[in-house]
């Protein structure tokens, strides 16, 4: 389960900063609508590298199926990268995926809002 480099994201020339893809973005949106993967990614994002799953069944009260679905979700939303340690499954957020949708969801936001005002 290891994703270095997704296909979703795209680096147009003009601009530094990676865009994502309308199929990424809505991957992202639909990921981080579920409270417990929010929970999930915010708990990997607070080890600053690699999180072991164990930790994560230690701290949420859930299945090892649950916490193992929901680090499927993540890691295919492109949000984290995933990869076993021997037996063991590291994960890790994929901060440069987590600004460019956040870049993305301002732009669009911009894009609302001088509809509306029209």
């Amino acid at each position: 389960m290891k994703t270095r480099s997704s296909p979703l994201i795209v680096k147009p020339r003009s601009s530094p900063r990676p865009r994502l893809t309308a199929q990424q973005f809505g991957l992202i949106a639909k990921a981080l609508a579920d409270p417990r993967r929010m929970a999930l990614l915010e708990a990997i994002a607070e080890q600053r590298g690699e999180c072991p799953c164990l930790r994560l069944r230690e701290q949420f009260p859930v299945s090892k199926a649950t916490i193992s679905h929901h680090i499927k979700e993540l890691s295919r939303a492109g949000l984290i990268e995933a990869h076993r340690d021997g037996q063991f499954l590291q994960c890790e957020v994929r901060r440069e995926v987590l600004a460019a949708y956040s870049a993305e969801l301002l732009r669009r936001m911009r894009v609302e809002r001088r509809m509306v005002r029209v």
